[in-house]
């Protein structure tokens, strides 16, 4: 209420300004004819300033607020991969019969190229992962997701989530796989197509942590190089990963 009355006590004092001067206009030069032609071409050009404004400039401002919007997100992503994202892609990794084959695709170095991200994006987008159940690691899982559970519920509130219609679809794979382990009370002597039920949902699930984590990481490439050399020593599919510099 008292920006409202603030900005409507702005809107009269301008006007009323602006009618003084013109008024103080006609009274010093005496020539209103003049007065009301310059008022009527300056008014004749609004329309055009209204345009430039809109289309333009409020452009020009959207853009920038939308790299700042993307900026934060890629924080939250950040956040997720720390937390969540690496050791699931480790759990993953280990439940993966061709393992090798994959690790020879995602073993991300220093000098890859943008070139080499988006060939291997590509790849992953389409890829047919096969999972090999193994209770042991698959117990880890659900106690690991179980333990994260407040922490994805706290990213899907993020609002700077709206703009990113994959990272959110990668979560709701994610959290989905995490509603399936906890709902069973034991994951022992379970039938078979319940397993590949299972086996299901973490392929879902590992589709899309892969490929965000390949855009992720060119992000960190492009922006942040000392947070992409962090990543690239913690590398998931690498078995002797280590943060310590070599």
């Amino acid at each position: 209420m008292k920006r409202l009355n603030w900005q409507l006590f702005l809107v009269i004092f301008l006007l009323g300004l602006s009618a003084l001067i013109y008024l103080l206009q006609i009274e010093l030069f005496h020539k209103l004819e003049d007065t009301a032609f310059y008022f009527f071409q300056d008014l004749a050009f609004v329309p055009i300033q209204v345009l430039l404004v809109t289309l333009i400039i409020n452009q020009v401002l959207a853009v920038r607020e939308k790299k700042a919007t993307l900026k934060k997100l890629n924080m939250i992503i950040g956040v997720f991969y720390n937390e969540i994202g690496t050791p699931l892609l480790k759990y993953f990794y280990q439940l993966e019969p061709r393992a090798e084959e994959i690790k020879k695709n995602l073993w991300v170095q220093d000098h890859w190229s943008k070139q080499q991200f988006t060939r291997s994006s590509k790849l992953f987008k389409r890829y047919k992962y096969q999972v090999e159940i193994r209770l042991d690691l698959l117990e880890e899982i659900r106690a690991f997701l179980m333990a994260k559970r407040e922490m994805m519920l706290r990213l899907l509130e993020n609002p700077n989530l709206l703009e990113h219609d994959a990272f959110t679809d990668m979560m709701l794979a994610v959290f989905h796989l995490h509603d399936e382990l906890a709902s069973r009370e034991a994951l022992s002597g379970l039938p078979e197509k319940d397993l590949a039920h299972l086996s299901g949902d973490i392929k879902r699930a590992m589709q899309w942590v892969v490929s965000e984590w390949l855009l992720y990481l060119r992000h960190l490439q492009e922006n942040y190089p000392y947070l992409y050399s962090l990543e690239v020593r913690k590398n998931p599919f690498d078995p002797e990963a280590s943060p310590i510099v070599k």
